[in-house]
């Protein structure tokens, strides 16, 4: 007779420390792209407005880093799912516990007491507190992306209870739809299940955003259509012309938008491994097509290529690839990349065709290059793809789950929008506009643009009498 042996318990997962020191990089490098973002928003802005454009991306860092632990976090991916549409903001507020269930994602207590999440099964053990701060980033630069529809003119205090409001109401039911198991996600109950039915408990056809083509860009580009609208157009536009007043920090801006890049779309794979430098290469080589197309569209439309065109280009591709990015080839990212920038430098000039004051354009940009590359996914996918011959039904579910975030962000975004007007009010003063929103809303100016030398630090008294001795200096040379 056999002994009876016990099972042996099984001991508590260990972090794997390259997966953690990857996503710990990742998470810093999307943190990096607000302040890249703000940049970039910044040298597009007239000189009058430039802190203004910034402080609405460094608002956001500070509101939404806030509220994502309070119940951002819990709202995404808390386990208590309500209608496929949110989790119970209750459930880990403040972080409580971290113990959400995370789609695709096994969760248990690890070996140091924390919880630790299991990336796709795979047995790589990173801390779930990590998961949380990659997705806090998300969340920031999702918000900031909306400010450039309505640079210029808005109240910054309407614009920070905006970003509180709208993070809430429409960020995270977004992300729990897509990423937290929710309406628009793979799960058994969503969307595409009921299309097109179940396997193995899981939709047949699974939507493809990577990295948050619906959840980020969708969502910002409609949001800022609206809030633009809502607000109204700038004093002077279409009359007076409103050229971005530093070039060269446009410029720089893109280039740390693509270098935080590789973190938001890699950094999406959750683990260092072969889908995540696939998605490097599909993110690098759709950015450069995306530049080539914008340019080519500018040099035969206008006679020109231009800087600003190739920064927006660089976003331009880099919207479109971020769905798509670890479901294309190479050179099915180049096709997509090329296509977004086309597009992108044709549609910023609907603006003008139709009369909304989209001041930095992320309508043309982050909303036409975001549903480009989230039904461009299901055309040029390589295992589901129509291009591929995977019929209809991936192009099908990419379009009903864009649909479905355009039209939730924009009735959400309208009832913000206007309850806020009605409140506080979007506009500041005329006045304040036309002499400019830094000095009035913040006090200060990006550039000093009246002294002339003299000591750093000197009293309000000091600077007085150094602008009397030069009127002297002028005087007694002209005399």
């Amino acid at each position: 007779m056999s002994p009876t042996i016990a099972p042996l318990a099984a001991s508590p997962p260990t972090i794997d420390p390259s997966a953690t020191a990857f996503m710990i990089i990742c998470a810093a490098l999307v943190l990096l792209m607000t302040p890249g973002l703000a940049l970039f928003y910044g040298g597009m802005t007239r000189a009058k407005s430039v802190l203004n454009m910034m402080m609405m991306s460094f608002g956001s860092m500070g509101v939404v880093g806030v509220v994502y632990v309070l119940w951002g976090y819990s709202m995404s991916f808390g386990g208590s799912d309500i209608g496929g549409i949110l989790a119970n903001p209750f459930d880990n507020f403040g972080l409580r516990g971290v113990a959400s269930t995370v789609e695709g994602l096994t969760k248990t207590v690890g070996a140091d007491g924390m919880p630790v999440i299991d990336v796709f099964g795979a047995d790589v053990w990173i801390p779930e507190v990590l998961f949380v701060g990659f997705q806090l980033t998300f969340a920031i630069i999702t918000v900031a992306l909306i400010s450039g529809a309505v640079a210029d003119r808005v109240k910054f205090s309407t614009w920070m209870v905006f970003t509180a409001i709208w993070v809430t109401i429409v960020y995270f039911p977004v992300a729990h739809m897509v990423w937290g198991g929710g309406l628009l996600s793979g799960a058994e109950g969503g969307i595409p299940a009921k299309l097109f039915g179940v396997a193995d408990g899981v939709a047949k056809v699974v939507p493809i955003d990577f990295a948050g083509g619906t959840v980020v860009h969708i969502n910002a580009g409609m949001a800022g259509l609206v809030l633009a609208l809502v607000v109204g157009k700038r004093i002077g536009f279409g009359r007076t012309a409103m050229r971005p007043h530093n070039v060269p920090l446009v410029m720089l801006g893109a280039g740390l938008l693509w270098f935080g890049w590789f973190g938001f779309n890699a950094g999406s794979e959750l683990a260092a491994d072969g889908v995540a430098s696939l998605v490097w290469v599909n993110t690098t080589v759709a950015t450069c097509a995306g530049i080539l197309g914008w340019l080519v569209v500018e040099r035969v439309r206008d006679g020109h290529a231009t800087s600003i065109g190739a920064a927006s280009g660089v976003v331009a591709g880099l919207v479109a690839i971020t769905p798509a990015c670890g479901a294309l080839s190479p050179v099915g990212s180049i096709v997509l990349g090329l296509v977004a920038g086309a597009l992108s430098a044709l549609a910023v000039g609907l603006k003008f065709r139709f009369g909304y004051d989209d001041s930095l354009d992320v309508v043309g940009v982050h909303l036409v290059a975001g549903l480009w590359g989230t039904v461009g996914a299901g055309l040029l996918a390589t295992e589901t793809g129509l291009f591929y011959g995977g019929g209809l039904d991936q192009t099908l579910v990419q379009v009903v789950v864009a649909l479905a975030s355009l039209l939730l962000s924009g009735v959400l975004t309208l009832v913000i929008a206007l309850a806020l007007k009605a409140v506080m009010g979007w506009r500041v003063a005329d006045d304040v506009e036309v002499a400019g929103i830094d000095s009035g809303e913040h006090a200060e100016s990006g550039y000093d643009l009246v002294a002339r030398g003299g000591r750093v630090g000197v009293t309000s008294g000091g600077l007085q009498h150094d602008a009397r001795h030069h009127e002297e200096i002028t005087e007694g040379a002209t005399s």
